[in-house]
């Protein structure tokens, strides 16, 4: 078996694991609670919030637990928006790349009555700063762009679309789920407000994340019924998780520049292996070639269509996908290629790969070898 979709969820690290079970196996404990059983596990949120906080740059009540990354963009975005709203702000720019929690949510606003901009993207998957500033109006009150493509693996310049938002007053919000693993974040200093990031995606557990808010950012909470994560988002707090979540990117953050140059050689390495074994005119490489995450290649093999590649993929033990986990079990296209522009015989052979913990070299010559064999059988069967 060859796991090669580490964009859609990644391998718990065992040390995250360990320090999960060891919360799991204890004696329990609300953080709500007055006891001691309850101020035990407060202690250990608090811990695990603090420890975040120094590794993202920020201060520890700037961050609000939530149960992933699509809550968490659900949150900044309708909360922003409708804090905003009292100020007669209610344009919202985004682009056309964006993951659907993000798209989604913005298609739910408009239908609220909010005026929604989606920007194009150019064919590497980037937005155009002069476009964001030729959408800017009056009534622009929050903006929300990713930060890496989790289809692509494209790198948005929020840097600078941060100090165009921040020079017209806007509330930026940026989607950095998948680009936590690879980006040191210093929040304090980047000019943003709100960022979403997701534990599964670095090594942690599934269902908990965290969402950034910069302190004085205008925000209304979703979820009502308790005054945990300071009224912020209502609920008891996922204490294993996050203590989880915590470890998971203590060793993101220690490991993190090794990390990113193993996995720049293991995605060069797949194209090359690929590329030697079929007509490298048949192979398309979609996305940026230096703005990107280093675990994505999005392929297109012309002229094997995306789901019979899948298939065949699948039955070899190749796990990869077709986009975003989210929508992978459906039969559309990407809308993010789409959105690039890319010809139907890009868009409707496209594969993509990511890499992570427990892949190697050795492994991914095996699997290129598999893939080839199986891209040209399916070629010479058309």
């Amino acid at each position: 078996m060859y796991y090669l979709d580490h964009a859609a969820t990644t391998p718990m690290h065992p040390e995250v694991a360990a320090v999960m079970l060891e919360v799991m196996q204890g004696p329990g404990g609300n953080p709500s609670s007055m006891h001691a059983f309850g101020r035990a596990a407060k202690q250990l949120l608090s811990r695990s919030r603090d420890g975040m906080a120094a590794a993202l740059h920020c201060r520890p009540n700037e961050l609000v637990f939530t149960s992933g990354g699509t809550e968490s963009d659900n949150l900044a975005i309708i909360g922003a928006a409708r804090a905003l709203r009292h100020e007669g702000k209610n344009h919202i720019i985004t682009s056309a790349a964006e993951h659907h929690a993000v798209l989604h949510t913005c298609e739910w606003l408009s239908k609220q009555g909010y005026e929604v901009t989606v920007l194009p993207v150019d064919a590497t998957g980037r937005v155009s700063p002069e476009d964001v500033r030729n959408a800017i109006t009056s009534r622009t009150g929050l903006m929300t762009i990713m930060h890496g493509n989790n289809e692509v693996g494209t790198m948005q310049p929020i840097q600078e679309l941060g100090e165009i938002a921040r020079a017209h007053g806007i509330t930026f919000h940026v989607d950095a789920v998948q680009s936590l693993g690879s980006f040191p974040y210093d929040l304090h200093d980047l000019p943003v407000d709100l960022v979403s990031f997701s534990a599964h995606k670095i090594n942690g557990p599934a269902g908990v994340g965290l969402l950034y808010i910069k302190q004085g950012t205008p925000i209304e909470p979703l979820a009502l019924g308790g005054s945990q994560e300071r009224k912020r988002r209502a609920g008891t707090e996922n204490v294993a998780g996050i203590a989880g979540f915590a470890r998971a990117l203590d060793l993101c953050v220690s490991n993190r520049s090794s990390r990113r140059q193993e996995l720049d050689v293991l995605r060069e390495v797949w194209i090359e292996q690929l590329t030697a074994r079929l007509d490298k005119d048949a192979i398309m490489v979609n996305g940026h070639g230096e703005e990107r995450l280093p675990h994505i290649a999005n392929l297109s093999f012309l002229g094997v269509d995306t789901e019979t590649m899948l298939m065949n993929l699948d039955l070899s033990g190749i796990a990869a996908s077709s986009g975003s986990a989210c929508t992978s079990g459906s039969l559309e296209r990407s809308h993010v290629l789409r959105a690039m522009k890319l010809p139907d015989e890009h868009l409707n052979t496209a594969i993509r790969f990511s890499f992570g913990l427990g892949n190697t070299r050795e492994q991914l010559d095996e699997a290129a070898q598999i893939v080839a064999t199986i891209v040209q059988r399916i070629r010479n069967n058309s």
